[in-house]
C-alpha cells in the first residue's frame, strides 16, 4: 500500500505543477479535468501524510521501549503506543476506502426531479414532504438548492418538482435516493382513519456540463410559455417560460421559475443536458457491464426502495434492510445514516467485485 501511495504523491505534485504552467488554462478542458484530480488526489496525500507522521512516531516509541533504561521514559512511550496503534488501523481504514475506485460522477452537482405517483392528492402531499426534507438536508450540509420547475397539487404539495442542487461531492451523497418512496399513513383528507398507501419517485442525475454532453441547438425547438401558478393561473404577463424539446430523443425539459426567459433558457438547457447525459452513461454502463444487479440497485426509478411507515414512526431502506424508528427526524432531514450505509455498501460491492 505505502509503494501505491508513494505513486499518488508524485502523480499529485506533477498534477499541482502542470497547473501553476501559464498555459495550463488554454485548453480548459484538460484544466478542469487536472484540477479534479489534483483535489482528488489531495483527499488521499493529506491522510497518507499523516499515516506516515503515525508510523514514524510509532517508531520513535518503540524504540524509546528498546532502548531507554529510565523506567519513566519507557511507561510514556508504551502509553503513547497504545494511542498510535489504533490511530495507525483507523488510518489504515480511511486510505483504503480512499483508494477504491469511486464512480467519476460521484463530484458532479445534481439534478433531482420528485414526481407524485399513485395516491392521488395524497401522493402530491407527499412528493412536498420528500422536497422539504432534501431541503432539510441540503441546508445542514452547506448545499444550495435551487427551484427550477414545479407543478403543484391542488391539495398542496406537487405534482412534480425539479431541483438542482449544488455543493461538494453532491451526486455520491444523494445517488441512491433514486427510486419509488413509498408512505403508509392516515391523509388529511381521510375522514373514516384508514391507512393509505402512496408513493412518489425520484430521480437523481448527475449535472452535465458542456464539456460532457455537446448539444447541437439545430436540434432543440424552443417554445415559450407564460409562468402558471397555483392552479394554472397566469402569474405574469410576458413569455418568460422555457420549454425546450430535444427533437433526436424526444425528451423535453421546461422552466419558469425566473422572471427572466434567458435563465429560464439556461436551467431548463441544463435539465435537458442532464437528462440526455443520464442515457448516454446508462448506455455506456450496459455495454461495459458495468450496471451491477445488486442489493442497492443501479438507481432505476422503478425499483421500490425506501417505507415511510406514519403509524409505528418507522423508516425502512429495503435494498440494504435498514431500519430506524425516527420518522420524524428523518423528515426533517436527517438522512444521514441511509446515505452513510449505502455509501458503505457500494464500496463494499466494489471491493467484493475486485473493482479495486
Amino acid at each position: 500500500m505505502l509503494d501505491k501511495l508513494e505513486a499518488i504523491r508524485q502523480r499529485y505534485e506533477d498534477v499541482n505543477e502542470q497547473l501553476m504552467q501559464p498555459e495550463a488554462m488554454s485548453d480548459m478542458k484538460r484544466y478542469k479535468a487536472l484540477n479534479k484530480e489534483f483535489k482528488d488526489l489531495g483527499k488521499i496525500v493529506a491522510e497518507y501524510r499523516n499515516y506516515q507522521q503515525v508510523l514514524s512516531n510509532i517508531e520513535g516509541a518503540r524504540e524509546v521501549i528498546a532502548t531507554e533504561k529510565d523506567e519513566d521514559f519507557r511507561e510514556m512511550a508504551k502509553a503513547e503506543l497504545d494511542e498510535l496503534v489504533p490511530e495507525q488501523e483507523r488510518l489504515e481504514a480511511v486510505i483504503k476506502d480512499l483508494l477504491i475506485p469511486k464512480d467519476p460522477n460521484d463530484s458532479k452537482d445534481v439534478i433531482m426531479e420528485i414526481r407524485a405517483g399513485a395516491g392521488g392528492d395524497e401522493a402530491a402531499i407527499f412528493a412536498g414532504d420528500l422536497q422539504r426534507m432534501y431541503m432539510r438536508y441540503a441546508e445542514k450540509h452547506g448545499l444550495r438548492m435551487d427551484l427550477i420547475d414545479a407543478t403543484e397539487g391542488t391539495s398542496g404539495g406537487y405534482k412534480e418538482i425539479v431541483l438542482s442542487l449544488k455543493g461538494e461531492d453532491v451526486y455520491g451523497k444523494l445517488k441512491f435516493e433514486s427510486g419509488v418512496h413509498r408512505v403508509q399513513r392516515v391523509p388529511a383528507t381521510e375522514t373514516q382513519g384508514r391507512i393509505h398507501t402512496s408513493v412518489a419517485s425520484i430521480v437523481v442525475m448527475p449535472e452535465a456540463e458542456e464539456l460532457d454532453i455537446q448539444l447541437d441547438m439545430n436540434d432543440i425547438r424552443k417554445d415559450l410559455f407564460m409562468s402558471s401558478g397555483p392552479g394554472g393561473q397566469s402569474v405574469n404577463t410576458t413569455y418568460s417560460a422555457v420549454r425546450l424539446t430535444h427533437i433526436p430523443t424526444g425528451l423535453v425539459a421546461q422552466c419558469q421559475d425566473q422572471k427572466s426567459q434567458l435563465k429560464n433558457f439556461d436551467k431548463a438547457l441544463q435539465v435537458l443536458r442532464s437528462r440526455i447525459y443520464e442515457i448516454e452513461l446508462a448506455k455506456k454502463n450496459e455495454a461495459e457491464g458495468a450496471q451491477r444487479k445488486s442489493m442497492i440497485g443501479g438507481g432505476d426509478r422503478s425499483d421500490k426502495i425506501r417505507t415511510y411507515n406514519y403509524p409505528q414512526g418507522r423508516v425502512t431502506d429495503h435494498r440494504i434492510g435498514l431500519t430506524v424508528y425516527n420518522l420524524s427526524s428523518v423528515m426533517d432531514g436527517n438522512i444521514d445514516e441511509f446515505v452513510e450505509q449505502l455509501r458503505i455498501a457500494e464500496s463494499a460491492e466494489r471491493l467484493k467485485e475486485g473493482v479495486a
